[in-house]
């Protein structure tokens, strides 16, 4: 795929919870697979992540359904506890994700390079989709 488009994404939510919660419950592949969709017909019926500069991760997205699935996933250039990870997707577009911690909130800001075959719009909805879907289970976790 061309990145040739360089226009970029943002994604955000604050979560009402320490940002030491919400960095392992984005993390840690246990945790990804239950809040890694954009809708409830599709899951993440796998995770794994090597976190750590020049670490991989791989995430199965599948339709519940089984009609469709991938396997999205990257490698990491940035990775600083509590703070910002960043990564480069197989296509070679580029992730920025930051942490702020707020005390017993955190906002988690995501930033990332658009594809050129779906709408921003239409890319930007999921992504937020998937943001939305992890603050609700961070929040809902004891």
């Amino acid at each position: 795929m061309e990145t040739t488009n360089q226009t970029k994404v943002t994604v955000q939510a604050v979560i009402q919870a320490p940002v030491d919660k919400v960095w392992t419950y984005w993390n840690e592949p246990n945790h990804i697979t239950k809040w890694n969709q954009a809708s409830e017909d599709w899951h993440s019926p796998r995770a794994e992540n090597d976190l750590r500069v020049g670490g991989k991760f791989t995430t199965r997205m599948e339709a519940k359904d089984g009609s469709m699935g991938f396997d999205f996933g990257g490698t990491y250039d940035i990775v600083k506890q509590h703070e910002a990870i960043s990564y480069t997707m197989g296509d070679g577009r580029k992730v920025d994700i930051a942490f702020v911690d707020q005390g017993n909130a955190t906002t988690v800001i995501e930033t990332f390079d658009a594809e050129s075959t779906h709408p921003v719009e239409f890319q930007q909805a999921g992504w937020q989709a998937i943001m939305n879907s992890f603050k609700k289970y961070v929040e809902e976790s004891k």
